[in-house]
């Protein structure tokens, strides 16, 4: 996929660093000079420019990108870039301080696909929120644990069992579990898993691959790739521009 994101701070570079590594194409838009110079350093396509304008999103590809994630601290040029994104129709996500109200929250949850508060989710949230999709990083809780919320599919070699018939790695617990668009709650032993139904996992890292492969049907190789990318994820809590 095709990634535009507006600011090189501290999430937002660091959402970049695992997108890239899960072999995603990331252009960062950035207008601060010592950031600019911080995102070539690792290598990043940085378009120097104001990610409101759309010559600026013009010269990052917007036109060939899947998704817009504006995460700079300044609400008008957040919602004018992701404005302009979805007129060509990319995916967008845009930052929004807690400190707004919740009238001014619905305002602009209304206009764009998602909204995130980087102060409080760190990469993990931007970037879940970036992809979409389903398998969302929760929390890191200990150095080699990670909460995860996983989505049947139909690839899954689960669909179809039920949970007193799951069998994950000695390393992964069941926390909760959701049928499609119904609320989460204690999982029961006779509820089957289908298409769309959620599971909350505690897993160790060592064995997140197997758990995407159970749950989510990715191949090993991918699922490897992905689940080596998720400690690299830090949950900052700095503001990001």
């Amino acid at each position: 996929m095709r990634f535009v994101i507006i600011g090189a701070g501290r999430v937002g570079l660091r959402t970049a660093r695992v997108l890239r590594e899960e072999d995603h194409d990331v252009t960062i838009i950035e207008h601060d000079e010592a950031m600019i110079r911080r995102a070539r350093t690792q290598e990043f396509t940085v378009v120097e420019g104001d990610g409101s304008r759309e010559d600026v999103l013009d010269e990052a590809g917007i036109a060939q990108a899947d998704v817009l994630g504006a995460l700079t601290g300044d609400l008008n040029v957040n919602f004018t870039a992701c404005m302009i994104a979805k007129y060509h129709g990319c995916r967008t996500v845009m930052r929004i301080d807690e400190a707004y109200r919740e009238g001014i929250y619905r305002k602009y949850a209304d206009a764009v696909d998602e909204v995130i508060y980087p102060e409080r989710l760190g990469a993990i949230g931007a970037k879940n929120a970036l992809l979409g999709g389903t398998i969302r990083a929760i929390a890191d809780i200990a150095p080699h644990l990670q909460i995860v919320e996983l989505t049947i599919t139909e690839a899954a070699p689960v669909n179809g069992y039920t949970i007193s018939e799951l069998e994950l790695p000695a390393d992964a617990t069941v926390l909760a579990f959701g049928k499609h668009e119904q609320p989460l709650g204690i999982p029961s032993e006779d509820e089957s898993l289908a298409v769309g139904d959620r599971l909350i996992v505690l897993a160790d890292f060592a064995v997140l691959s197997e758990v995407r492969q159970l749950l989510v049907g990715e191949d090993p190789k991918q699922a490897t790739a992905n689940a080596d990318a998720d400690p690299g994820i830090d949950a900052d809590t700095g503001g990001i521009h």
